[in-house]
């Protein structure tokens, strides 16, 4: 048995590379494929990650003096 791992984004699916190589040999012996690869510089993924550990935006989670009053959104 085979277990690949997949990770879902939107209607895509992330897999690592050793289990996709693992999948193509699999869909080679049933005959010829058309392998479709998509590279992007930076992977959107790895961004985000990024963007997530790197603290910038841990302020967002911290508790402390709301800036806005329910008086703010009054129209003047």
């Amino acid at each position: 048995m085979t277990t690949i791992h997949a990770q879902r984004i939107g209607d895509k699916a992330l897999v690592p590379l050793a289990e996709l190589e693992q999948l193509v040999d699999l869909a080679k012996q049933g005959g010829a494929i058309d392998l479709q690869v998509e590279e992007e510089d930076v992977p959107t993924l790895a961004i985000m990650r990024l963007a997530e550990q790197g603290g910038a935006f841990d302020f967002w989670h911290e508790e402390g003096e709301d800036i806005y009053t329910s008086e703010d959104g009054e129209a003047v």
